[in-house]
């Protein structure tokens, strides 16, 4: 999930514009997370399964 979509517990403002110290410490720490810091281990492992299973059957097409 991407903090512009996000609501403060503490302010009640959108993550996205930092209006209480809570909100800017959680932009910071989504912004450094990179865009799969949100994602589950099963979530990445799930993804890299598909793409090993696409690369196969592009192999398999083109051999």
């Amino acid at each position: 999930m991407t903090f512009d979509r996000l609501v403060c517990a503490n302010c009640a403002a959108p993550v996205s514009e930092g209006r209480c110290p809570v909100c800017r410490a959680n932009r910071e720490r989504m912004q450094q997370e990179g865009p799969f810091g949100g994602l589950s281990p099963a979530t990445l492992i799930g993804l890299l399964v598909v793409l090993i299973a696409a690369m196969a059957l592009l192999a398999h097409q083109t051999a």
